[in-house]
């Protein structure tokens, strides 16, 4: 029974995912007839030659960049909820993102741009020593903290900590520096198709690591005791668990900025759609769930037509939020970790 609600769901998410992505391409602030943008795609002229560079170095590239980064937050938020069987644990909850968003401010504010030369390597470098760092910081505390609760709280004066840092160098940093950080942290999309090789590979990574984690995560659902009598060497999961964690969140957060939400509630989604805690079905599950959210978001953002572009925090939070109040309000009758 299990299975084929796993296969109707893959097969349904499959389908959504397809469509949001043709939406994505024909929709926009510019206004271009369907035809046309099928045209473009297939390199075939088009009316106006002004079209074509909105739908091959725009549209194109966002669209593909809103589905490999909902994967990839998505799984990222399904890592951190088994390991520390934590349901409200999530990179932004738990001042992973934070971290990240650190390492871009300290880039960022101090000049640095994020392009092809030394500038765009830099924040990706930053990104990942910030977010790896504050991964480091809350598994080592989990090892000595015991109360999930506690350790939200800890994640939480984690960020406030960063924020502070940043709230710091923007005191001393450029109004061309502000603007640039500013923008960035209201979440965005559109990476360029330069940098898309480089975002592409690193997302590919993280998730390829993640699938290698199905059995552990599994055998982790019954407690660390049971992994280790199973064989398992949870050390060695949790630090690929970390490096899996680390790379999704430094090149999603570099590149789009700290999307919010679809991290931590997404993966709730998908286990109330599976109605199981297996990963082995789970993980490909919440990877299209993350995909079909991003990618609606991404049309979202462009209903408002001419009159410009919705921010995507102010989106993805308008659909985060109701979720996980659901969540806390239904936390014991839905069982996430069994």
């Amino acid at each position: 029974m299990t299975t084929n609600r796993a296969t109707i769901c893959i097969t349904a998410l499959s389908i959504c995912t397809m469509a949001l992505f043709a939406a994505g391409l024909f929709t926009g602030s510019v206004e271009i007839p369907p035809a046309d943008v099928a045209k473009t795609l297939l390199g075939k002229a088009v009316q106006h030659d002004s079209w074509r560079p909105i739908v091959m170095q725009l549209r194109l590239p966002q669209t593909f960049t809103a589905l490999i980064c909902g994967a990839s937050l998505a799984t990222s938020g399904l890592l951190l909820q088994t390991t520390f069987a934590n349901p409200l644990a999530g990179p932004s909850v738990l001042g992973i993102s934070s971290g990240a968003g650190l390492g871009v401010a300290i880039v960022t504010l101090t000049g640095a741009t994020l392009t092809l030369g030394g500038g765009f390597f830099a924040v990706l470098a930053a990104a990942l020593i910030g977010s790896t760092a504050s991964l480091a910081i809350v598994m080592a505390f989990s090892a000595r903290v015991r109360s999930n609760t506690m350790l939200l709280i800890i994640g939480m004066m984690l960020s406030y900590l960063t924020s502070s840092v940043i709230a710091l160098l923007n005191f001393r940093a450029s109004a061309e520096g502000i603007q640039s950080f500013v923008v960035w942290g209201m979440g965005s999309f559109r990476v360029s198709n330069v940098q898309m090789p480089y975002f592409a590979s690193a997302c590919v990574i993280g998730l390829a690591i993640a699938a290698l984690l199905v059995k552990p995560l599994n055998a982790m659902l019954l407690g660390t005791h049971y992994a280790e009598n199973a064989g398992i060497n949870t050390a060695r999961a949790r630090n690929l668990m970390l490096l899996s964690t680390g790379i999704l969140t430094a090149a999603t957060t570099a590149f789009c900025g700290p999307v919010s939400f679809i991290g931590l509630a997404v993966p709730h989604i998908a286990r109330l759609l599976v109605g199981t805690s297996n990963h082995k079905t789970l993980l490909p599950v919440t990877m299209l769930n993350g995909a079909c959210v991003a990618l609606a978001c991404n049309v979202i953002c462009s209903l408002p037509g001419s009159h410009g572009v919705l921010p995507l925090n102010a989106v993805t939070s308008i659909f985060g939020a109701p979720i996980i109040i659901f969540i806390i309000l239904n936390k014991k009758q839905i069982q996430y970790f069994n």
